[in-house]
């Protein structure tokens, strides 16, 4: 296999963590809208949990970023 095709091949592959911190994001954002809605007066205390995870999430999709951009441009 060509080094140039399988260092393209490693980037697209990383990518698919980006993938799946844009479900996790979708989900946290969903859960936590279903649940204030069912409970209003908690969603107030939840918030702090749910900006929490957000971050951590979001954090994991810009490390595969980093990833494939390391796979493509510094190797």
């Amino acid at each position: 296999m060509d080094p140039v095709a399988a260092k393209y091949l490693g980037a697209g592959l990383a990518c698919i963590g980006m993938a799946g911190a844009a479900i996790g994001v979708g989900n946290i954002f969903g859960q936590f809208l279903s649940g204030a809605l069912r409970n209003p007066s908690a969603a107030d205390g939840q918030f702090p949990r749910l900006i929490f995870g957000f971050a951590v999430t979001e954090a994991l999709g810009i490390f595969s970023l980093l990833i494939a951009l390391l796979l493509l441009f510094a190797v």
